[in-house]
């Protein structure tokens, strides 16, 4: 393959890199705000295509939030490209504080903050754990004699997937709020930035340009002065 690599890294490495890119998060930070601003299209339309691309960071849809987000934008009639570039606000490092608000939201709407039951499962982790089985337990009876069995399944469902999905819309929406307040103006100021330079380098050409046929004519009119007396 063209973009494969050579050789191929070490699973602590490859893990490593996904928690912290060989260039460094600053620096990944850098490119996509640089990516943001420079989007053909007004302020306005941009700023939503971000609000989708945050607000969609705070579902429990993990591997389709480019999908969400892309959708949102579309709904709002924002930047689509802004919208996925946004959902980088959902990385490595943010996971855990997303997560943790999403859920401690969603127990507090649906009344279930403190039910004795969700302890009887055991923690968070087991639970995704039992889930992950279950789902992989049950493809396997698709093709064998073994029964399916949907309880932890279920578990995970009632006390984390469902609490997430609800919880995580208020986030959502002050998180996607305050990117879209804040990024609006600066993307205004920096738009008409480069307006105000170009409108300057496209006057410089101009005058440059001005001046180069002034001089050709000036020229032209001396050479037939010039054959005119002799």
């Amino acid at each position: 393959m063209v973009f494969k690599r050579r050789k191929k890294l070490p699973w602590w490495k490859a893990t490593l890199r996904f928690f912290w890119p060989k260039s460094g998060w600053s620096r990944a930070f850098q490119y996509v705000k640089h990516r943001v601003r420079r989007l053909p299209d007004p302020p306005h339309r941009i700023a939503r295509g971000i609000f989708a691309g945050v607000f969609v960071t705070f579902s429990p849809f993990f591997g389709f939030h480019f999908f969400l987000a892309a959708g949102l934008a579309w709904i709002m009639r924002g930047n689509i490209v802004a919208s996925l570039l946004a959902t980088f606000v959902g990385n490595p490092l943010t996971f855990l504080a997303i997560g943790a608000s999403s859920l401690q939201t969603g127990y507090y709407i649906l009344g279930i903050r403190n039910v004795p039951e969700f302890q009887e499962h055991g923690t968070l982790g087991t639970k995704f754990v039992d889930a992950g089985r279950d789902l992989k337990d049950n493809i396997w009876a698709l093709f064998t004699d073994a029964r399916a069995d949907w309880t932890r399944l279920e578990i995970f469902y009632d006390e984390v997937f469902f609490p997430y999905m609800v919880g995580g819309i208020i986030p959502g929406l002050i998180a996607g709020g305050v990117a879209y307040y804040l990024s609006l103006p600066v993307i205004q100021a920096y738009q008409n930035r480069r307006k105000g330079r170009l409108a300057k380098k496209i006057a410089a050409l101009k005058e440059k340009a001005a001046e180069k046929a002034a001089s050709k004519v000036k020229k032209t009119s001396k050479d037939n002065g010039v054959s005119g007396g002799s």
